[in-house]
């Protein structure tokens, strides 16, 4: 027997303004009605003050650097967390200028994650993600991207099931109440051919055929979506890729690649191939619609076009671009030329969605100074609807009839955004508002978070601090 339940929404976003007074009945998890004007809430409706939007879509997460929170300010880092760095002297960059310290990069803090990656296990991997996850329904995401290639022990040995770490992470976003698209990763060099360094090895497969026959035994279920990753173009030689791509291509499955975050990535592509990693890719057949270029930071203007041509999406991180320095994407230029955007927390500097959508605006602010480029509608898209198409939930990320259940309620009375009038409620959510704000998240009609509170896990910041403690021990 069929239930419905009734939810009464003070304030809906309905992708071009936030209507007053709606009502979504919802049934199996589905949206089966959207009724206006609905004034007052209708008798044993489930009442939801403030502005009500679809669930927000995570496009881009390494749970495990949830552990780095703090850790890693100019090379300093917390004793038995991380080593020191010990390839200061690889970074890309000149000296430092903070009397005469190593100068502090991408390429430093990459050795600090590695020995946090060093140090987990299924079970200590289950326990970081799940509260790292309940982290993000408290910030209103309803699916995570998870960009996995912890795959292995440490040292490259299988475990028992080769797909331990892999699942650990599904039941973990489970737990959290989120859904999540597996985005299994394969990741087999070092860089252009060499082979994987010591601290690598538990992330590669060898070839991207032993990759494929591992990521197959994956299987989709409720909530869970299984799509694959390129690394990096320096991670997977260029004579592997399309084995990448045909294995996506087959499953109509999401293909995400990390795209030119750095300089110093592109320069070596140039070096060995004598094209970009976007002409690569392309050349490769791994661009297209249903692959997303993570960062896509330091283009040139054929790679525009190219990525564009294809209708390959975008995902930008501003939090841990501007965290890592890695400098600010052409994302208008991408948009324009026929790219959709979206948006990730990546290494969780941060964990705010809304934080991800200001500052891709307040960046190209900033770079060009001019304001404007995004409006808040256009921006709650990315955070949202092209975000969910991105992870393969291609019926999530509205609130219409039909669509998956996800949405999630934003206070209009905090100290943050009490005060504009409620026609401006999707102005104020963007540029004003943060996860603080979220009060409520339901993923596939249930309530996840109710009253800024995880029904699951009641005491996420605990569950936290423990699973990080236990990385330190």
């Amino acid at each position: 027997m069929q239930v419905t339940t009734t939810y009464w929404l003070e304030h809906a976003w309905l992708g071009t303004h936030a209507e007053p007074g709606v009502a979504l009945d919802v049934t199996d998890g589905r949206i089966a009605n959207v009724r206006k004007d609905v004034e007052p809430p209708p008798p044993g409706a489930e009442v939801l003050r403030g502005l009500t939007i679809p669930g927000l879509a995570n496009s881009h997460s390494h749970a495990f650097h949830r552990a780095l929170r703090g850790t890693v300010q100019a090379g300093v880092t917390i004793p038995g967390l991380a080593k020191a760095h010990s390839h200061a002297g690889s970074s890309p960059r000149g000296r430092g200028h903070d009397r005469g310290r190593a100068p502090d990069s991408f390429w430093t803090w990459r050795e600090v994650m590695y020995a946090v990656a060093q140090k987990l296990t299924p079970d200590t991997y289950y326990s970081l993600a799940r509260a790292t996850y309940a982290e993000m329904a408290l910030a209103g995401i309803t699916s995570v991207g998870e960009f996995h290639y912890l795959h292995h022990a440490p040292g490259g040995t299988p475990y028992a099931d080769p797909n331990a770490m892999g699942e650990a992470l599904i039941a973990a976003a489970g737990e959290a109440g989120i859904r999540i698209t597996l985005l299994d990763t394969a990741y087999l060099s070092s860089g252009f051919g060499a082979a994987p360094e010591s601290h690598q090895l538990r992330f590669s497969d060898g070839t991207a055929d032993a990759w494929a026959e591992r990521a197959s035994a994956l299987k989709e279920r409720e909530g869970v979506r299984i799509g694959a990753a390129i690394h990096s173009v320096r991670a997977v030689p260029a004579d592997q890729l399309s084995t990448v791509a045909r294995w996506a291509e087959d499953r109509q499955a999401p293909l995400h690649v990390h795209l030119s975050e750095q300089t110093a990535e592109n320069d070596a592509c140039l070096a060995a191939h004598g094209v970009t990693p976007t002409r690569l890719l392309a050349d490769h057949g791994v661009l297209g619609a249903r692959t997303t270029g993570v960062h896509n930071t330091h283009m040139t203007d054929a790679d525009v076009a190219l990525i564009g041509s294809t209708a390959t999406g975008t995902c930008m991180c501003p939090t841990t671009e501007r965290d890592l320095a890695d400098g600010i994407g052409p994302a208008v230029a991408l948009q324009r030329a026929g790219s959709p955007l979206s948006l990730g927390s990546d290494s969780h500097a941060v964990i705010d969605l809304l934080e991800e959508a200001r500052a891709m605006e307040l960046n190209e602010r900033l770079r060009t100074r001019t304001r404007g480029h995004w409006t808040a509608a256009a921006l709650l898209r990315a955070a949202t609807a092209d975000g969910q198409a991105a992870l393969g939930w291609t019926d999530a990320g509205v609130l219409e009839p039909g669509a998956l259940a996800d949405f999630t309620t934003l206070a209009l009375d905090s100290v943050r955004t009490a005060g504009p009038v409620p026609r401006l409620a999707a102005e104020t959510a963007v540029f004003a508002a943060s996860a603080a704000d979220v009060r409520h998240t339901i993923v596939g009609g249930r309530h996840v978070v109710r009253d800024g509170a995880h029904r699951s896990v009641p005491d996420v910041a605990r569950a936290l601090a423990d699973s990080i403690a236990a990385l330190r021990g």
